[in-house]
């Protein structure tokens, strides 16, 4: 059964398709993560585009405490123009962001990463080292190496790593940090989607001026059709009903 309450967005959170989204900049951003780092205050932090609106209904009342959920890409802002006539200051895509806040904490952050095919997340790390100057305790893949949770839990916490970035699309990335964060060491836990591959070398990021134009998920459809026509299509229709549908309200529970 849905909680359904009114929200006051305030200065800092607007409300969208039930969720609660920390209205930021880049720098502000960087300077809370900074700040709860530094005071050991875990927090996972969440990148809502289109498609994790719509995958993460059931995962809203896990999110309320400890968890900043970010604006990423062009279809959050039409929604929010849509529903509050306002806009979010700053468009905080993940792919973007995440290198950037990691090279920012030089020597302090040291960094483990899990999610991908084989061999993506080894890649991934080596372009962090090399090109980004991060400090990468550990990696995981996805697939058969973390078949084993209690294990994986472990290996995480033994690596010292205090950020954890963690790769396995919506919504299995943030159910997967929310269900096991309280057995987490690490104080900063991010559900980054596809940036491990594209770290890898595994999936092309679209040229800078395309990326400027905020078309970036145009150029991804063109290059995968069969894995992204229906996330462009049928559930772009469903998140803009549900934002419609849900308006300036945040939903607490199911």
């Amino acid at each position: 059964m849905n909680t359904a309450l009114h929200y006051d967005t305030g200065n800092d959170r607007i409300a969208l398709g039930g969720f609660s989204l920390l209205r930021t900049t880049g720098p502000q951003l960087m300077e809370k993560l900074h700040r709860r780092l530094n005071q050991g205050e875990q927090t996972a932090l969440f990148f809502a585009n289109t498609n994790f609106i719509v995958q993460c209904q059931g995962l809203q009342a896990g999110m309320v405490k400890d968890t900043l959920v970010i604006n990423d890409g062009i279809g959050v802002d039409i929604a929010t123009w849509l529903v509050h006539r306002t806009r979010f200051p700053e468009n905080l895509n993940g792919t973007d962001f995440t290198p950037a806040f990691l090279q920012s904490l030089g020597s302090q952050g040291k960094v483990f990463l899990f999610g991908g095919k084989p061999g993506v997340a080894q890649r991934a790390a080596d372009t962090l080292r090399t090109q980004f100057g991060v400090t990468v305790v550990g990696t995981c893949d996805g697939y058969g190496q973390a078949t084993d949770t209690d294990q994986l839990v472990e290996q995480i916490n033994a690596s010292g790593a205090n950020v954890l970035l963690v790769a396995m699309g919506n919504p299995l990335q943030e159910r997967w940090i929310l269900q096991q964060r309280h057995r987490l060491q690490p104080t900063l836990l991010f559900g980054i989607g596809a940036l491990l591959d594209f770290l890898a070398g595994d999936k092309a990021r679209a040229p800078e001026w395309v990326r400027r134009f905020r078309l970036e998920w145009c150029y991804r459809l063109c290059l995968e059709p069969a894995r992204l026509a229906r996330r462009y299509t049928l559930d772009i229709g469903r998140f803009l009903a549900l934002c419609l549908r849900t308006g300036k309200r945040l939903d607490t529970g199911h």
